[in-house]
């Protein structure tokens, strides 16, 4: 009787621990979903005030809303396959687009990165112009930096990011 009292408690608290990561789990998916539609709020105000509504698109991934905006400012030339292994040369400014102060910029060294090492509102914008082109793109934090603050370059967590990039030169 002792042992069967005893499993039925031993069933009854992995039942009980595993609801409880369950809803753990539910909690961190609200987090992220709060955040994101917070950032999409942030740069629908900023396009509004901003008067960029009938310049900005939204990339689209795979049929997807991605909630981030971007404006070709120059569009380069050339044709350009990218793929996780191209490699990118490029001038930057990169701006939190709540305050507009600048957290990280190429200060004329003009770095070169592989595609697939770059930050997600990268890897989507990138190939939207070519070489010699321009972009802006304003990236919701799940597309930068995330929840992570980026001390380093004195980036806060979640901080929505305005990005002027130029793309110098393509290579695969």
């Amino acid at each position: 009787m002792k042992n069967g009292m005893n499993r039925v408690l031993l069933i009854l608290l992995l039942c009980v621990v595993g609801f409880a990561s369950c809803k753990k789990s539910e909690s961190e998916l609200d987090k992220i979903n709060a955040q994101a539609t917070v950032d999409d709020k942030i740069i629908t105000d900023y396009i509004m005030a901003n008067g960029l509504s009938t310049k900005v698109k939204q990339i689209d991934s795979s049929g997807v809303a991605t909630g981030i905006y971007y404006v070709v400012v120059a569009p380069g030339s050339g044709n350009a396959l990218f793929t996780n292994s191209t490699n990118v040369t490029v001038d930057f400014t990169g701006k939190i687009l709540t305050t507009g102060a600048t957290f990280t910029n190429s200060n004329n060294f003009h770095p070169s990165f592989q595609l697939g090492s770059v930050i997600r509102a990268w890897k989507l914008a990138i190939p939207l112009i070519k070489k010699g082109g321009q972009i802006r793109i304003l990236s919701p934090s799940r597309y930068a930096y995330g929840a992570y603050d980026q001390p380093e370059i004195n980036l806060p967590a979640n901080s929505v990011v305005d990005f002027d990039l130029k793309l110098l030169d393509v290579t695969n």
